[in-house]
């Protein structure tokens, strides 16, 4: 679930999550999404798009503990499934 950003002050910054993007579990729906969920959560906080961030963030924590998530974190649901998961959270919680 590690979110990651390379902050450059002056320039180009990247966020990605640490274990980068698992190619591997491509096209597979196994793959933990809320990494890099996160680390779009940490790119629009960091371009000052504070509330949008706090929704993210919001979503990604109800999920987790309704066990709205993949195998690793003790849910059944795919990579798919978490992202809708998510998605439906923040549609509730901007309604």
């Amino acid at each position: 679930m590690g979110a990651s950003g390379n902050i450059n002050p002056t320039g180009i910054c990247m966020f990605e999550p640490i274990h980068g993007p698992a190619p591997r579990y491509a096209g597979r729906n196994v793959a933990n999404p809320m990494g890099a969920i996160l680390s779009a959560q940490m790119m629009l906080d960091h371009l000052g798009w504070t509330s949008e961030a706090a929704l993210i963030e919001t979503a990604v924590r109800e999920c987790v503990h309704a066990s709205e998530c993949t195998h690793d974190l003790g849910g059944n649901l795919g990579t798919r499934e978490v992202g809708d998961a998510v998605c439906r959270r923040i549609s509730n919680l901007v309604s």
